[in-house]
């Protein structure tokens, strides 16, 4: 039979993820496999850590990659610091807020929610009004919204929960890599992302970080964690650079591969030159949008420079538009979800994606087909 894989197209990637790999970490990936706990493949998995603290801005010693994508990333941090009737607080403006609050649902916990509307940031007068008279657990939110393209106002947030006895857990899946983060200056007790977006990575490792205070609450559980396989306190023996490994699960070796080269590339290249490379694409997408009669769907102060969230103009049939990106010109974007769906496109300018000759490709398709 013929093999689909010959078949497969080079896609420009600039949907809310994957985003396009860079070459070194495709040949990262075609490296010889080795054995789990190989002790040059430890080597490896030691230097994973270093670069994933660096990248997060935490000292957090439970700093590693999930074996999953970015939603076993969020299961790993709710499955573990969760247990039936904490009370806890989501903070929601959009689909990943959402998705917290079914986790913690799910896990038996008594679940408040602050809803804002989708395309907003989270206001934290209106947090510290819901704080002043109740007491939780977990409060939990999103830092890059990748639903609706809003940058909340984590840091703000933070200082709301000074003196508090809450672990504060937040999602960095589209954040990080793209534009600061910093676990420790935020005071962010447990954190999870994704490989495939700023990381530059393909799918299925999900960076997570715990706090010592995180990794007490998991130690001092009256319950077992629910999930086996994402309990941190035994994924943890496996991670532990100090003392023996532990076997767990069999690691994607060369996965693992890829996100080390990914994270390589990154100090390489700066964290302050690949945060500018961000905004500059982002900068030079929304005057080409702009010369197109197109308007950017979020609030300049609140916008992010790695998904960007573009209206749809009245009479335009914005999934026919996507369609022939695809088909006609070799270009991925992506469309709404939830309320949004068929109001917005979302475009992806993230890791290896940003760069200002993938704008003008995607800039000069659109003309053609809306003009």
């Amino acid at each position: 039979m013929d093999n689909l894989l010959k078949g497969i197209e080079e896609v420009l990637l600039m949907g809310p993820g994957p985003s396009c790999v860079h070459p070194d970490v495709y040949k990262a990936l075609s490296r010889d496999t080795l054995g789990h706990l190989d002790p040059y493949f430890i080597k490896i998995m030691d230097e994973i850590q270093v670069l994933l603290q660096e990248v997060m801005n935490t000292k957090n010693q439970l700093t590693l990659p999930i074996s999953g994508t970015g939603s076993a990333g969020m299961e790993s941090c709710f499955v573990n610091l969760i247990e039936p009737k904490d009370r806890v607080l989501i903070l929601i403006n959009g689909v990943f807020g959402k998705r917290m609050q079914e986790v913690s649902t799910r896990l038996g916990a008594n679940v408040d929610t602050i809803e804002f509307d989708w395309g907003t940031p989270i206001g934290p007068e209106v947090v510290k009004e819901k704080l002043e008279n109740n007491t939780y657990e977990v409060i939990a939110t999103v830092h890059a919204e990748t639903s609706t393209g809003v940058l909340n106002p984590i840091a703000e947030i933070s200082k709301l929960l000074k003196g508090r006895d809450s672990l504060f857990l937040v999602d960095v899946v589209t954040s990080l890599g793209g534009i600061e983060v910093s676990l420790d200056g935020w005071n962010i007790d447990a954190s999870y992302s994704g490989s495939q977006k700023c990381l530059s990575c393909p799918p299925g490792l999900a960076p997570v970080s715990f706090s010592d205070n995180a990794f007490s609450k998991i130690m001092n559980r009256e319950t077992k964690v629910p999930n086996w396989y994402l309990d941190m306190s035994l994924i943890g023996q496996y991670w532990q650079q100090d003392r023996k490994r532990v076997y767990h699960h069999t690691a994607p070796v060369n996965m693992l591969y890829a996100l080390y080269q990914s994270l390589v590339l990154f100090k390489e290249e700066g964290p302050s030159n690949v945060f500018k490379r961000h905004v500059e694409c982002h900068l030079k997408l929304k005057e080409g949008l702009k010369g197109l009669g197109l308007e950017m769907f979020v609030e300049e102060p609140y916008r992010l420079p790695m998904l960007n969230a573009v209206t749809i103009p009245d009479g335009v049939d914005e999934a026919e538009v996507r369609k022939r990106l695809r088909m006609e010109h070799k270009i991925e974007i992506g469309g709404g979800l939830g309320p949004l769906a068929g109001k917005i496109w979302r475009i992806g300018l993230m890791g290896h994606t940003a760069r200002i000759e993938n704008v003008e490709r995607l800039l000069k398709a659109l003309d053609a087909i809306l003009n």
